[in-house]
């Protein structure tokens, strides 16, 4: 049986957690500098294809669960997953993707939504407004999408019976 850790007890095991996650983020973000520019990990890594990718989107994940295991609400956690799907997945475009993971720092922007989170008292809540937003933007894609499809085979088709053989 799990006894109830006191507020301080919790306290200590979110900063503590907190501290790894900052260390992990900052090497996948910003470890390296040349110039003024700094860069981590996750750009180099995305060099690889594939392989790096799923090596930073599963660093970011873990990095997420963690927080989530020290009681992240579930707005914050899907923020968070918003923003590791949206870098793993335009990270993931040839050559594009790479100059966009130098830009892009998922786990920096996840760092300051915990900092937010834990320290300021924001980002609490279900979360249940940003699930929908994110059904009704996709079924306008996907309905855009089918349209757009479907407009250009029947201007396709069109063309197909005005040719005589």
């Amino acid at each position: 049986m799990q006894r109830e850790r006191s507020p301080e007890d919790k306290l200590k095991q979110i900063n503590q957690d907190f501290g790894w996650i900052d260390r992990v983020s900052w090497l996948m973000d910003n470890q390296f500098k040349i110039g003024k520019f700094r860069f981590g990990l996750d750009p180099i890594l995305n060099l690889i294809p594939l392989g790096g990718a799923i090596a930073g989107f599963g660093t970011s994940l873990i990095l997420v669960v963690a927080m989530w295991r020290n009681g992240a609400s579930p707005k914050l956690v899907i923020r968070m997953l918003l923003n590791i799907s949206l870098d793993a997945i335009l990270g993931s475009i040839p050559f594009l993707g790479n100059l966009f993971d130098f830009f892009s720092k998922a786990n920096e922007k996840n760092i300051k939504l915990l900092r937010q989170h834990y320290y300021e008292g924001k980002h609490t809540g279900s979360g249940i407004g940003i699930i929908i937003t994110i059904l009704i933007v996709f079924f306008l894609f996907i309905s855009l999408t089918v349209y757009l499809v479907w407009t250009l085979f029947s201007w396709a088709f069109s063309l197909l019976n005005g040719i005589s053989f």
